[in-house]
């Protein structure tokens, strides 16, 4: 008997098995119509509802498709189920009951017909869903289904370990999508966002050691007639399933999509879909299974699907170093001042940019390089010798970190002394709520600190620093979600990116250091968590291919949001301090091409360099810098955020040191 109980059962099943996944279709008393998917120890993991449904606006019963056949074949693919399928009739479901006299519903036909095919591959476990679908009328639809999915129905049911919707959500144990840790309302609803606002085309849930995904191509035209827009697959996505309120998990595919961000979360479409006579519709989509938990889902995905290639770059890397060089050694030059830009207060220092030493060996001689020497030599005229040249100061530095620490090796969060940068926190908490605790702690409150000690140990051979960060690592070897970066305005415990690529680099370095083999793991799981935030795919006519997401929340919690919005710097910080850190990660953990991934951010941030003649930039939070990039001051600067819906560019201008080390990394390697 089927697991699932809530869909009518006519006593037939067909299975499709390897060693890996077992798939059973069902029937219906109407028909082949649904499916169950369990895992290789014989866990029903999700059940696959139906094989589309329509919901048409002027029915209020949906319409499920189900084949009276089902034709089986074999080959090289694996195994496949081919069924033509039909929509029902719901008039004809109801001749003969005591509805009839008083229900009457004027359609006599099947409104939508089609192909779908379900192809189990020969080893892995994967199960592939093809859908050509026929609309066979004119008709306004509310939605067409196509994959949907209910993870943990009749088993685990809403329990769970992780969830990942890229980009949108990363959620552990008990948390609800859409729920109000991380975002307040209107923003907190995000089950049915935008699909540029996706990441990755990939949805994931895990429990038990066991994770499930479901992937699509997100540039598929799903359907489209004449000279109307087309539209893509719309993912769904809620945990717990409270669109349906059951005890599930809920991951689908629909139409029409979402165009515009007013028509977010409608999964009954106002306006409806217009469907013309013959028009298809059609889904592509894969289910998989993994070992691990849901990050191990979007990992097994990436690697077998390889990160795609990075675009062109919008000028040459050699070029672009030298357009950021000449950019440092006129506009952003302040004689008498330093380097920067006059954006906010404290803008301009005699702090040398960091690319500068490097790019002066590479182009020693010219006039380019001996311009910045002279500008760089002044800046270290006006500062005192660096302290850490000063074992004293260094050991003095170790102690007040040994100081912080608390007794199970974390660190505790300060945000009144220590950890304050803005005041965003007293903002917030007076309006609304804190977002983070004082004394709690997070993966990048803890890692940070831990970075500065495994540092300090080598630098001074103290054993008690070494002893300190061993001790903090520790403390976060259990954590599977990054957290606690951009603390200065975001919520202490929403996912994020930049926390993961410290994390990334402190326990590779640790693993060296110790010569752990755990850190190394635990280093390599860090840095694949940069993946959930990353752009891998473009939509067509946005270039935002490797743009990434800072985080998964809401800064200040009603101000940036960081599910619309694309920001670049973390990104490129990460990978700059790998490469001031001799850390290749290519050769680190060779199944993901980071050297490719490394390409893709930083001709990624070429698209966002300002440029005063093309006005595609508005710095919202600092309006009155728009005279200085209206004069070109801020030419080759980059912008701070990029809008996934719009293209837009805003926030505010950052100087693009940070893009040259990476171009001088991918060089070096090259």
């Amino acid at each position: 008997m089927p697991t699932y109980t809530a869909a009518t059962y006519a006593g037939e099943t067909i299975v499709l098995q390897n060693p890996n996944i077992r798939f059973e279709l069902h029937k219906r008393a109407t028909g082949w119509g649904w499916g169950e998917i369990f895992a290789a120890d014989g866990q029903c993991i999700a059940i696959l509802e139906h094989l589309g449904e329509l919901m048409l606006r002027d029915q209020e019963i949906p319409m499920r498709l189900e084949a009276d056949e089902v034709e089986r074949s074999s080959g090289d693919f694996g195994e496949r189920l081919t069924m033509h399928v039909k929509s029902l009739i719901v008039q004809d479901q109801l001749r003969g009951t005591s509805f009839e006299p008083w229900l009457r519903y004027p359609l006599d036909l099947h409104c939508m017909e089609g192909e779908v095919a379900i192809t189990l591959s020969p080893q892995s476990p994967s199960i592939s869903l093809t859908y050509r679908l026929v609309s066979k009328a004119n008709q306004y639809a509310r939605y067409v289904r196509g994959p949907w999915l209910k993870v943990g129905e009749g088993s685990f049911g809403a329990v769970k370990s992780d969830a990942i919707f890229p980009g949108v959500e990363w959620l552990t144990e008990k948390e609800w999508s859409s729920g109000q840790e991380w975002f307040k309302d209107p923003w907190a609803m995000r089950y049915m966002p935008h699909p540029n606002k996706v990441s990755a085309p990939v949805m994931a849930y895990s429990h038990g050691g066991i994770g499930v995904g479901l992937a699509w191509d997100p540039n598929q035209r799903a359907t489209a007639w004449f000279n109307y827009r087309y539209h893509r697959p719309q993912p769904v996505f809620a945990s717990p399933n409270f669109i349906d309120r059951r005890d599930n998990h809920l991951m689908g595919l629909m139409v029409p999509d979402v165009d515009i961000e007013a028509h977010e979360n409608e999964v009954y479409m106002d306006p409806p879909l217009e469907l013309h006579l013959e028009q298809r519709i059609q889904f592509d989509a894969e289910i998989f299974l993994a070992e691990g938990n849901s990050l191990h889902v979007i990992d097994d995905w990436v690697c077998r699907q390889g990160l795609p290639p990075a675009p062109a770059p919008r000028w040459p890397l050699v070029e672009a170093l030298d357009r950021i060089a000449e950019a440092y050694n006129t506009h952003l030059w302040h004689e008498g001042r330093g380097f920067g830009i006059e954006q906010k207060e404290g803008g301009v220092q005699p702090t040398v940019p960091r690319f500068a030493n490097k790019y002066i060996e590479l182009r020693h001689g010219t006039d380019l390089a001996d311009g910045l020497q002279t500008k760089i030599d002044w800046c270290l005229q006006q500062q005192s010798l660096p302290e850490d040249a000063d074992r004293e100061a260094l050991l003095k530095q170790g102690q007040e970190l040994l100081a912080w620490q608390e007794a199970d090796g974390s660190f505790p969060f300060d945000p009144k002394d220590r950890h304050y940068r803005k005041d965003d926190f007293v903002v917030a908490t007076t309006y609304l709520e804190p977002m983070g605790l004082e004394g709690d702690s997070a993966l990048d409150i803890t890692i940070l600190p831990a970075l500065e000690l495994i540092q300090l140990a080598e630098q001074t051979g103290e054993h008690a620093f070494a002893q300190a960060a061993c001790k903090a690592l520790d403390y976060c070897l259990p954590m599977q979600r990054p957290e606690g970066g951009d603390f200065w305005e975001t919520p202490l415990h929403a996912p994020n990116l930049l926390a993961a690529g410290h994390a990334a680099i402190a326990y590779y370095l640790a693993s060296q250091l110790f010569e752990e083999e755990r850190y190394l793991q635990k280093a390599i799981y860090w840095l694949r968590a940069l993946l959930p935030f990353t752009h891998l795919w473009e939509p067509e006519g946005k270039p935002m291919l490797y743009n990434t997401k800072p985080c998964l929340c809401s800064s200040d919690w009603y101000f940036a949001n960081w599910v619309r919005d694309h920001v670049q710097w973390e990104v490129l910080e990460t990978f700059a301090l790998s490469y001031t850190y001799g850390i290749e990660w290519a050769q680190i953990d060779s199944d993901i091409d980071w050297g490719q991934y490394q390409q893709g951010i930083t001709v990624a941030a070429l698209r966002w360099i300002l440029d005063h003649t093309v006005q595609n930039w508005m710095p919202h939070n600092l309006p009155a810098s728009l005279d200085l990039f209206e004069q070109g001051a801020l030419d080759m600067c980059f912008a701070d955020t990029h809008n996934s819906v719009t293209g837009n560019l805003g926030g505010m201008a950052i100087l693009p040191d940070v893009i040259a080390l990476n171009i001088l990394a991918i060089l070096e390697k090259e």
